[in-house]
């Protein structure tokens, strides 16, 4: 059956000496994994410059039901990135974003909203020339939601990291963000992108609230494990 879907390449993994497989999380079928003939060859028609960390895909799939790796017929970019591929800070966030989606969608099944969400995120990261110093804490904020455990906004001052929620009393563990951290969390839980610059943060709170909502995210997804981009980020906004 052929199919028609958007889709956004997370991993890709040499299969042959020209071949690959891509890993792509789709609007239409969730995760699946496609056998790119030839994709190494220098004019491939479907190259693997167009399977780089963010970009965004329409295809056309077969899909056979139960398959384990399926193909792809055609694929083009749209729209083009601009910038992303091209920016130091873009491409090192995105390189790091890539990663944490490939981690939590794993087992996701179609999800519209979900891919919506990340589609309209990669182009406004691609088209904003402002400061991205917080994008990556409010995305992994704004995509909790999509994943189900996104923090329910109170104002109280403890934030609880294992049971998700704001608390006026500490918790008996070690897994807690505390003031003056817990209201910034609450502030980046409420802005957007075209306003996350406005929160200020030097660079030592910024590694700190990222560190504890990856700590947030270990403990709410299954086998989420390490990340090994963590370092890029700590580079460019150190």
């Amino acid at each position: 059956m052929l199919i028609q879907t958007k889709g956004i390449p997370l991993k890709i993994t040499n299969y042959s000496e020209s071949s690959v497989v891509a890993q792509i999380y789709t609007e239409a079928l969730g995760l699946q994994s496609y056998l790119i003939n030839g994709a190494r060859k220098p004019k491939a028609k479907i190259p693997t410059n167009m399977l780089q960390p963010l970009h965004l895909l329409e295809l056309v799939v077969y899909n056979k039901e139960g398959g384990s790796l399926q193909r792809i017929k055609e694929a083009h970019q749209v729209p083009t990135l601009r910038s992303i591929p091209l920016d130091i800070v873009k491409s090192s966030l995105a390189i790091f974003l890539n990663e944490v989606l490939y981690k939590v969608l794993r087992h996701q099944h179609s999800d519209p909203q979900l891919f919506h969400f990340l589609e309209n995120a990669i182009i406004w990261l691609d088209e904003s020339s402002e400061g991205l110093a917080n994008y990556h804490l409010v995305f992994l904020l704004k995509l909790s939601h999509y994943l189900g455990f996104r923090p329910a906004i109170s104002n109280k001052p403890y934030f609880d990291l294992r049971e998700g929620v704001f608390t006026s009393v500490l918790p008996g563990h070690v897994q807690v963000i505390q003031e003056p951290y817990s209201q910034i969390l609450r502030d980046l839980l409420q802005t957007n992108f075209n306003d996350c610059n406005k929160i200020k943060l030097n660079k030592e709170d910024r590694s700190y609230l990222l560190q504890k909502i990856i700590d947030y995210y270990r403990l709410h997804t299954e086998n989420f494990g390490e990340l090994n981009a963590l370092y890029i980020l700590e580079e460019i906004f150190s």
